[in-house]
């Protein structure tokens, strides 16, 4: 006898924007405004005929490769996707996300959001966590690593110091916007933490081919297990070259987005390792399909997210907690336990010895705090 889902119909869906503030100001190699205050975050709430409210995240991270706005977002998901949504099953998500896709080819940070909204709704449509939903649980403890600010040398150690002695091991070092500063902060963490901690270099693309090459060559000597894209996202050639020339290996960040672009890293051996995140990857749908693709072809893969709220941090605990397949340990920019001054779930998703766990509640297992929405909404409160 055929198996019935729950009938569930979607009624509306509404767009959140939210702008939260750095704990302390962010500094990183991005193309403009390289010292961030804030992180612009849209949250998307759909809700069905039955009351049932599913929630998803993405973010407006201006970067190599991604110019998004929370205007654009808004239009997008508003205009574009409601119409293809409403009066619809979200268990019919594989045709929903491919209508979504010939719709805007190219809008993945919006098809993020709506995407894991629907994860959320049917995990509690059937008072599901969301890694049941996905198959089961493979591990119930996901190590997290961190990413350290651009700053001066004595302030990074402190830094890094300070999540360290609350639990991480796997600590990224911010380069790209000053050769002389970048050899001297990987230099002296190395020289602070020794083999105690496991450290990487991101330069966010922020370096031309002719920039990254001398300085990969004087950070071989530092014992890096990675550095994240070194030039341009489009530079694929030059990523090979440099993953030829040095030591350490070479990981995909910008130059990652949609299953296309990993199958054009993968031809060109532009790297060893990709970085997918929530929203520049298309959320929880496109991402199980990039982890597959890496895995066949022998890439490394690290989870992980923008800068964000536990909405988008608990997108990927469950992904993480049901892969089957090997991952090493990516960095999950969890709200106010890591990176931002506040988070906006009742009970924020926690890094604690340096590991996060995924939500046992149904769906995403994450519940919207309406105080904290107000505080950081920036729209007046009109999202539909």
């Amino acid at each position: 006898m055929p198996v019935s889902t729950p009938s569930v119909r979607i009624r509306d869906i509404e767009t959140i924007p939210l702008r939260i503030p750095f704990a302390k100001p962010f500094s990183f190699a991005a193309p403009t405004d390289t010292k961030r205050e804030s992180v612009e975050v849209m949250i998307v709430r759909i809700t069905t005929e039955e009351g049932l409210v599913g929630v998803g995240e993405t973010q407006a991270w201006r970067r190599q490769g991604s110019f998004e706005t929370l205007t654009g977002l808004h239009a997008t998901i508003q205009e574009v996707f409601k119409p293809l949504i409403l009066g619809r099953s979200p268990f019919a998500i594989n045709a929903i996300m491919r209508d979504l896709a010939y719709a805007a080819d190219h809008s993945l940070y919006a098809q993020a959001a709506v995407g894991d909204a629907l994860y959320d709704l049917m995990g509690k449509a059937l008072d599901l966590p969301l890694s049941t939903l996905l198959g089961g649980e493979v591990r119930d403890r996901i190590p997290v690593g961190l990413a350290l600010s651009i700053t001066e040398p004595d302030a990074m150690i402190d830094q890094a110091q300070a999540a360290y002695d609350s639990g991480y091991r796997h600590l990224r070092i911010k380069i790209g916007l000053d050769p002389r500063l970048d050899v001297t902060n990987v230099r002296r963490m190395r020289e602070h933490f020794g083999d105690r901690a496991v450290l990487r270099a991101d330069a966010n693309g922020g370096l031309s081919y002719n920039e990254a090459l001398p300085l990969l060559h004087r950070l071989d000597d530092y014992g890096l297990d990675v550095v994240e894209q070194p030039v341009p996202g489009w530079d694929l050639q030059g990523m090979a070259r440099l993953g030829q020339s040095v030591r350490t290996p070479i990981s995909a960040d910008e130059s990652l987005s949609s299953g296309h672009s990993l199958l054009d890293i993968v031809k060109q051996r532009a790297a060893t390792i990709i970085q997918t995140k929530t929203g520049k990857n298309g959320g929880i749908h496109s991402i199980r399909r990039l982890w597959t693709i890496a895995q066949e072809a022998g890439i490394g893969i690290f989870p992980g997210n923008h800068p964000g709220t536990s909405v988008a941090t608990a997108a990927v605990a469950h992904l993480c907690a049901s892969y089957a397949g090997p991952l090493l340990v990516g960095d999950f920019q969890t709200g106010s336990t890591s990176m931002l001054a506040d988070d906006v779930v009742r009970d924020p998703i926690r890094v604690e010895d340096g590991a996060v766990r995924a939500p046992s509640g149904p769906g995403l297992g994450v519940e919207l705090d309406s105080e904290k929405l107000d505080r950081y909404r920036i729209d007046g409160g009109g999202g539909s």
